[in-house]
């Protein structure tokens, strides 16, 4: 059970239009949605790619499945809130997002509890909104976004309080 409706959007998009599928590369991985990824491979933030216009796009990083794909009491947690994307070019066609302001939440690799299944960890591109500042919503300092505010994250909140359009392309890997 999708714990947003842009989460449950996201993932029949994804189903359903390949087109809509963010490109993702973590560690030496090109992510298929649902393929697994090694927790060590996935530590570092994910270089995204898509097919996009000259706008500013903002990507959101979710666990959706914790603590325990059957139990999730204190899903989803956030993994990632990065602003500021603006499209590279490349000789393919195909733009690489490359951020162009501070992040509002540091990314963080899966972290499964031990004796979970494997958790999926879906990525949500949107365009960000010309008028967002996004770095009112970054922690002072350039500081880590502490675990507290991870928990729970209330993504439907967030889209609603900046204004966040529909969900333009996701993609998910599952890491143990």
């Amino acid at each position: 059970m999708p714990p947003n409706k842009s989460v449950g959007t996201a993932l029949s998009l994804i189903e359903h239009d390949a087109s809509k599928i963010l490109t993702i590369t973590v560690g030496k991985h090109n992510v298929v949605p649902g393929h697994e990824i090694p927790r060590a491979d996935a530590q570092s933030p994910p270089e995204l790619a898509f097919n996009v216009s000259s706008v500013t796009y903002m990507v959101i990083g979710l666990d959706i499945d914790a603590p325990f794909p059957s139990f999730g009491v204190l899903g989803p947690i956030l993994h990632w809130i990065q602003p500021g994307l603006k499209p590279e070019l490349t000789a393919n066609g195909l733009s690489i997002l490359k951020a162009t302001t501070p992040f509002v939440a540091n990314y963080i690799g899966p972290a499964p509890p031990p004796g979970s299944a494997p958790h999926r960890y879906i990525f949500l591109l949107y365009e960000q909104p010309a008028d967002c500042d996004a770095k009112e919503y970054a922690p002072p300092g350039g500081k880590n976004l502490s675990n507290w505010h991870r928990m729970r994250y209330d993504l439907g909140a967030f889209e609603r309080e900046i204004r966040l359009g529909p969900v333009l392309a996701a993609n998910y890997f599952r890491s143990n």
